[in-house]
């Protein structure tokens, strides 16, 4: 037997459950043929040493915006690290507009209206904006602030009149006047006045964002949303685009892509017999090959936590009467998600507040009532704040949910402001769902979060907020427990655990070299870990 490459002194933890560190892997065809004993007397084309260095899985990013990401990169940077004040907003504001073009838009985000104070107005950007319009997106993505220029752009010239939109919220001054504030659906208002995006656009979005991902170890990933739910129309063709990327060499990992329930429709077919809902030619979940593929169809049901627009079950603290929203209608909510379930398509439903949680499950246990499914694995993104009930429940249902642990840390002091720390305890959890049985993928969320798995291990270990307080201190898992959830468990949840997730003779070449121990290594210390190789279908794609 020629290998194509034989992988040396490595300490390859294959995640395959009570299997022994092996030192020694070999590849064909981008599969992995064999680990030690097994490559005894065969010779390979190409060597590469490990030098001694930890190996894990290859990281999975159950969800992971990569072309929003992108953009994200290329725009103005206002996320905490580099911006801890509202001054400080103001004056990169002010600097990154001193770059453009006299009519050039201002774009960016990433600020935390916990960290700088308060959510800045219109007439603040205005003042630092040069007379160019400007569209700043908060953290979350659930929101963002426009100053008059974008405003007037956008058809409200004095920022009166400006109307309200089912599922979002326009904030408005004492005369009914819009201060700058969107948030959720109305953020439309001045989104679909952005210039348009090109092909040439989303093209260097994907190169940038996935030659991030390839830097923290990512191989594999989920984008939770292509056509956008702000736009009534797409621009491009996402799934074109990324079928691009590929194709020239642009997307250098392994995609599923998850269009928006709202771009299915009616068809006149459907694989379980009568009218079906997806898209063209009955396209759905499953589609594609080990690169490129359709995952689940993402639907939203609520807003952001520390936004506060999350839909919760009571109040959120220190604010009487606000339980945040719906995005739709549970009318609309309930009919589209009993349709994907009809017709085959697993279902990604972002629920954040315990509120849409119940929504969601009550949706999804009627529709598999209705239609039985044996291990759809329809999922839940973010789960974000859910009972012990919930919890249970959701194991009972089969049903995935998809938690970004690095939360706790980037945003676990406004969860505690939100919430309370009582209810904060119960968000973004990792222990109970792993002691109900539940298969927990890891996640990021990037660009609202740092997109580094390694963080996201770091938390769901450690549990700890940027200030030192806890967030659900019993929640906590075992690295050996974190580092599965991001390789094992995100395979598991785009129904890929056959060919990803494990090292081990069939699967594929796809693992991460990493420059400490992870499973030694203090545990405080984790995010100190760097990624020094990235190896996807057995060749390097990726070192420091």
């Amino acid at each position: 037997m020629l290998l194509d490459t034989l992988f040396t002194n490595g300490q390859i933890h294959t995640g395959v459950a009570g299997a022994a560190v092996a030192s020694r892997l070999g590849v064909i065809g981008g599969r992995i043929v064999g680990l030690d004993d097994d490559l005894d007397g065969v010779s390979a084309r190409n060597t590469v040493d490990l030098d001694g260095q930890t190996i894990v899985p290859g990281f999975n990013d159950a969800h992971r915006h990569l072309v929003f990401h992108g953009f994200r990169l290329m725009q103005l940077n206002l996320r905490p690290e580099r911006v801890s004040t509202l001054a400080d907003f103001l004056e990169a504001v002010r600097l990154h507009a001193a770059t453009l073009a006299p009519d050039a838009w201002i774009i960016g985000g990433g600020y935390d209206q916990n960290i700088i104070g308060r959510h800045p107005t219109a007439e603040e950007l205005d003042a630092v904006s040069g007379g160019r319009p400007a569209w700043l997106s908060h953290v979350s993505e659930h929101m963002g602030v426009g100053n008059s220029k974008a405003f007037a752009l956008a058809g409200w010239s004095d920022r009166l009149n400006v109307p309200e939109i089912e599922g979002g919220f326009v904030e408005r001054d004492s005369t009914g006047r819009a201060v700058g504030l969107l948030q959720e659906k109305a953020q439309a208002i001045i989104v679909k006045a952005l210039p348009s995006r090109t092909t040439a656009d989303v093209l260097d979005a994907i190169a940038t964002g996935g030659a991030d991902a390839l830097s923290n170890g990512i191989t594999s990933f989920t984008d939770p949303g292509l056509f956008s739910v702000l736009a009534e129309t797409n621009e491009f063709g996402d799934v074109a685009v990324y079928q691009d990327a590929l194709e020239l060499g642009i997307l250098p990992l392994r995609a599923n892509l998850m269009p928006y329930i709202t771009s299915l429709h009616s068809l006149p077919f459907s694989s379980q017999g009568g009218p079906g809902f997806g898209l063209d030619h009955g396209m759905r979940t499953g589609l594609g090959n080990e690169w490129l593929r359709i995952g689940g169809t993402k639907v939203l049901s609520d807003g952001s936590l520390i936004g506060r627009s999350a839909f919760m079950c009571c109040d959120y603290h220190g604010e009487p009467g606000n339980r945040g929203l719906l995005q739709f209608a549970e009318g609309d909510l309930n009919d589209w998600l009993r349709a994907a379930h009809r017709s085959g398509w697993q279902i990604a439903a972002h629920a954040i507040g315990d509120g849409a949680i119940n929504t969601i499950l009550d949706i999804l246990e009627q529709a598999n009532a209705e239609h039985p499914r044996a291990n759809a694995r329809h999922r839940i993104e973010h789960f974000g704040v859910s009972s012990p009930e919930q919890v249970a429940r959701a194991a009972a249902l089969g049903i995935v949910p998809v938690p970004q642990p690095h939360f706790v840390s980037e945003f676990g002091d406004g969860m505690i402001a939100a919430l309370g720390q009582e209810r904060a305890d119960w968000a973004y959890r990792g222990q109970s769902l792993l002691d109900a049985g539940i298969v927990v993928p890891g996640s990021s969320d990037a660009p609202v979060a740092n997109g580094s798995a390694l963080f996201g291990i770091h938390d769901a270990v450690n549990r700890r907020t940027a200030s030192g307080a806890y967030v659900g201190r019993t929640e906590a898992v075992s690295v050996e427990d974190a580092v599965r959830s991001f390789t094992y468990g995100s395979a598991f949840a785009s129904h890929e655990e056959r060919i990803k997730g494990t090292l081990r003779r069939g699967m594929l070449a796809d693992f991460v070299a990493l420059s400490q121990d992870i499973f030694t290594v203090e545990h405080d210390a984790i995010r100190e870990v760097a990624v020094t190789k990235t190896i996807i279908g057995g060749e390097v794609a990726y070192a420091s």
